[in-house]
């Protein structure tokens, strides 16, 4: 088939046209297969910073930027033990991007897909993907259906799943598994004319517990406001009154005087829906010739708003695996499990910071909140080492540190952060005093630190370099040939001193001076890490 595309695209959604725009970008043939026509109507409002770079990348930050979208400054959150409201901002952690925006998902959504087809890709709205086609174990293309009556299929290379909730591979080869902590359930509406938060806080997502879970409200630049409860997804379904949603929705809302305030001149005009346990992760997101991204590889729970972003940025990294793996099968072997690792550690922290979260929020006596408890004697947060080292390492007013001042997390857990900030800053102290004093220590790296050579993510595509992992970054972080070198050489014996001049020898003098700042900078930072677990006097 001469005309058969490189990858086939399952899904128009946030996800679904970032892998195909990024793709199509690399010259690889692109068919993107969606089963509905936009705009369509789709929750899931609210964005964040982080997404920011990924527009630009895109080639959409100006189309969102004139879209008239609400900027968003940040949350307000009625959460912890606080009894009043209060607010965090994104500018206390990100000077470059002080806010996202309040998106309507219709429009938000079209610009993506519009700007797909603007990059070449073949998009086909109103056609639904019935089955992924399998050979030999492997993906080799799709089934599908036209709104119009047509049927057909499309071999390719290679299939992207980016189905969402639908996971059209994921429940083909039984990758889900359920999450065992938040199993929660959604009933979600919009309302015209509701009030907004006091400046400076009036574009804010406002989040409020309450005793059966909690709410949000999202204001939108077209006048309406996305409003949702979450609520225990057994307990809920189990009652009656469920039937009657638009009852049950309203004396959920009153459970939450700040959110009722809001809405007490406001009339609904869409809704409400209802969302049932949506938090899951599949045990393999990339296979033979089929890749998962967004919310068909997993979705963790809509209090961080970080399912846009988990499906942008996911969206990204697979379209670099693609194009690698379209390019050397080599490549495409090696560059899979980093793909996962990387997508896995991006999930494991917005999962890590749920699970925080609702475990610090100590103003309810309930069984949804009881449920909801980690106790100091739990593991409570996994990979525990990596997620406190995450959180240690925010700012002083980090969302991820909001909770530690505003909630009451487990006692276990804040004595791990505390501990790991007093090594951080211990560390940072040494190093500084050691000064030139630097070249005569003995490094020795920690137990679980290694150098290899594995594919690392370089303008759009994996590419073969030098990775350094440990127990704390299972993911591993991308370091220059100098420095690998530097590892290599490090055994528990040889000073600093020594490390250098083999490293730069038979340089030429700018080169070598060059070479011998890079590692003695490089010691510095790898100490404060504690990827280099000493250094020792000589």
């Amino acid at each position: 088939m001469p005309h058969a595309p490189d990858v086939v695209v399952i899904g128009g959604g946030p996800g679904g046209s970032t892998v195909a725009t990024m793709l199509a970008r690399k010259g690889v043939r692109v068919t993107l297969l969606e089963r509905e026509r936009f705009p369509r109507d789709h929750v899931g409002e609210s964005l964040l910073p982080a997404s920011m770079p990924i527009l630009e990348e895109l080639g959409v930050a100006e189309a969102v930027a004139a879209a008239g979208f609400l900027k968003k400054w940040g949350a307000t959150m009625m959460w912890g033990s606080d009894p009043e409201p209060w607010s965090w901002y994104f500018r206390e952690t990100s000077e470059r991007y002080p806010h996202s925006y309040q998106v309507t998902r219709p429009q938000f959504d079209g610009l993506l897909i519009e700007n797909s087809r603007a990059h070449g890709v073949d998009v086909r709205e109103g056609h639904r993907v019935v089955e992924v086609l399998f050979d030999e174990g492997g993906a080799t293309g799709v089934r599908y259906e036209a709104d119009d009556g047509t049927t057909g299929t499309i071999e390719a290379r290679f299939v992207a799943d980016a189905s969402g909730q639908q996971a059209m591979i994921g429940h083909a080869l039984g990758l889900r598994d359920w999450d065992p902590f938040f199993k929660n359930l959604a009933i979600y509406a919009y309302f015209q004319g509701a009030d907004r938060l006091p400046e400076p806080d009036e574009t804010n997502i406002f989040i409020e517990s309450h005793p059966d879970g909690w709410c949000w409200t999202i204001p939108l630049h077209n006048g309406q406001t996305s409003v949702g409860v979450v609520l225990d997804s057994a307990a809920a379904q189990a009652r009656d009154d469920l039937r009657d949603t638009v009852g049950f929705l309203r004396s959920q809302i009153e459970q939450a005087p700040h959110t009722a305030k809001l809405l007490r001149e406001a009339e609904l005009v869409s809704g409400p829906f209802v969302v049932k346990d949506w938090s899951y992760v599949s045990r393999k997101v990339v296979g033979a010739g089929y890749i998962l991204l967004g919310d068909a590889a997993c979705f963790v729970d809509p209090l961080f708003s970080s399912g846009v972003h988990l499906a942008l940025s996911s969206g990204v990294l697979a379209a670099a695996y693609l194009t690698s793996a379209l390019k050397d099968e080599g490549l495409r072997d090696a560059a899979a499990p980093v793909y996962e690792e990387l997508y896995y550690t991006q999930y494991r922290h917005f999962h890590e910071l749920a699970k925080l979260f609702y475990s610090s929020n100590r103003t309810m006596d309930s069984y949804f909140w009881e449920a909801r408890r980690v106790l100091d004697d739990d593991e409570g947060f996994s990979p525990r080492q990596a997620f406190i080292r995450a959180v240690a390492g925010q700012p002083p007013q980090g969302y991820e540190r909001a909770v530690l001042a505003r909630g009451e997390p487990p006692a276990a857990f804040v004595a791990s952060v505390r501990g790991a900030e007093a090594e951080l800053a211990a560390r940072r102290r040494h190093a500084a005093e050691l000064g030139d004093a630097l070249m005569d220590v003995v490094p020795r790296l920690a137990a679980g630190v290694a150098v290899s050579a594995r594919p690392v993510l370089a303008e759009g595509e994996f590419e073969w370099g030098n990775v350094i992992t440990s127990p704390a970054r299972p993911e591993g972080t991308p370091v220059s040939d100098v420095v690998a070198e530097l590892l290599r050489r490090m055994d528990g014996e040889t000073p600093v001193r020594e490390l250098v001049r083999a490293l730069t020898a038979n340089q030429p003098a700018e080169r070598a001076e060059r070479i011998a700042r890079g590692a003695l900078m490089a010691v510095q930072t790898l100490y404060i890490d504690g990827a280099i677990q000493e250094l020792r006097q000589g």
